[in-house]
């Protein structure tokens, strides 16, 4: 009789493990779980552990460019609306020959400069066919960044809702609306 307990309490753990992580894939897009290394650290991170069902907004990013003053609006909007779902992620990216010479450098830009806190993603390409998977997903579901501070309003369900070039800030109404109506 105990063994017979034994089997039914490991098949209903297994069950409910293979519920919960079935849960979990179906509220992550795949193109977001991948690891990817932080801003000039060791650490990697996956995506869906930290936007798993919530909306995101995600902005390639460069340390020498003319927009690099959105750090601190993109801030805003993550302090403003964490608690709410939002999850902010900065992909570091020379495609446009911006950013920093080193890792260092672009980290003491986001980090020291501007008090980034939300996640920032080591240096990749964000268009091409070297592009990291997160914005070859982005850019098949829109238009590919032509700059630096490109800022992509993805729903929960991994959808680009609406795209910002560089030009708009981060806290130009239009934007604020899109990102409001994922939360």
């Amino acid at each position: 009789m105990n063994r017979l307990r034994l089997h039914l309490a490991t098949a209903v753990f297994i069950a409910g493990s293979v519920f919960a992580s079935s849960v979990a894939a179906e509220t992550c897009p795949s193109f977001l779980d991948h690891d990817q290394r932080k801003l000039h650290s060791n650490e990697t991170i996956n995506l869906c552990d930290i936007a798993a069902g919530k909306p995101l907004l995600v902005v390639n990013t460069a340390s020498h460019c003319g927009y690099t003053g959105q750090f601190e609006g993109l801030q805003s909007l993550h302090n403003r609306y964490a608690d709410e779902g939002l999850v902010v992620v900065g992909f570091a990216s020379d495609t446009f020959r911006q950013e920093a010479d080193s890792e260092e450098e672009a980290a003491n830009v986001c980090f020291i400069n501007f008090g980034v806190t939300f996640t920032m993603i080591a240096p990749s390409a964000v268009t091409g066919a070297g592009a990291n998977p997160v914005f070859r997903n982005i850019n098949q579901q829109s238009e590919p960044p032509r700059w630096n501070f490109t800022k992509y309003v993805i729903d929960a369900r991994g959808n680009v809702i609406r795209s910002f070039p560089s030009s708009v800030g981060p806290d130009d109404p239009e934007l604020i609306k899109a990102v409001e109506s994922v939360l």
